[in-house]
């Protein structure tokens, strides 16, 4: 039996993982980290990692950047697997992500469905031979709740698509005034919040006299959901390493 710590317990996607842990006879949540105690949670729930008193094979955390200290100081200490679902971080923060995997297993994703990773590895076959003759933009839609922007799926697609190509690119986020023509090295970033869209991710390969389009709709966070399940499947019994969800689709 895999127990599960889920950290952001009270929040959306904490209780999707929940609610999907549920389809497993192997995971069990043994408890959750929220300073906000959801009623409805019937598993023990502690105001911080400091408090867990209990036993935890894996953790999930779907919180914000300012747990991340707490959560590899937790996870190195106790070797105890980490899944990073958590978006936002500073590059400060991405570096202790890695230096902390040296110790004990971890793993980080900007995005737990599986059909954007599928999207994700299109886009490194695709960027370099179509960057020649397109331009490259990317749009992404969110509820109005999301704190960051853009999204860090927005990302993991673009540092994807910057990656693959080998000329020089740059992130434009945005655009506004009276000088914005587009320069070819350009990758186009736009964020778009409103109402309660969980998640829509485009990327806009714009040629002379076509245009191809790569979109991907979520449109419940039960797909986040079934990503996580399969993560922490594979991240139980890991000892070091960082992973991402091309190790877990490619297992």
């Amino acid at each position: 039996m895999i127990k599960l710590l889920i950290i952001g317990a009270s929040g959306k996607m904490g209780k999707a993982v929940y609610a999907e842990s549920k389809k497993y006879d192997n995971i069990e949540v043994v408890g959750g980290v929220d300073k906000y105690k959801d009623p409805e949670i019937t598993y023990p729930l502690f105001d911080s990692l400091k408090d867990v008193n209990v036993d935890v094979d894996v953790i999930v955390d779907y919180s914000r950047p300012e747990t991340l200290s707490d959560l590899l100081d937790f996870s190195t200490s106790k070797k105890v697997p980490a899944i990073i679902c958590t978006t936002g971080f500073s590059d400060d923060q991405v570096a202790q992500i890695k230096e902390a995997s040296k110790t004990v297993a971890l793993f980080r994703s900007g995005n737990m469905s599986i059909g954007i990773n599928v999207l994700n590895n299109i886009l490194k076959q695709i960027s370099n031979t179509l960057f020649e003759n397109y331009d490259i933009e990317i749009i992404e839609k969110h509820h109005n709740q999301k704190v960051d922007a853009p999204s860090g799926t927005a990302l993991l697609l673009g540092d994807t698509i910057r990656e693959a190509i080998k000329g020089e690119t740059e992130y434009v986020f945005g655009r506004s005034g009276n000088d914005c023509k587009r320069q070819k090295k350009e990758i186009g970033v736009h964020a778009i919040r409103g109402g309660s869209i969980v998640g829509e991710h485009e990327v806009i390969f714009a040629g002379a006299s076509e245009t191809i389009e790569l979109k991907h709709t979520a449109t419940s966070r039960e797909v986040f959901a079934v990503g996580t399940m399969k993560a922490v499947l594979f991240m139980a019994g890991k000892e070091t390493g960082l992973y991402n969800m091309d190790d877990v689709l490619n297992s």
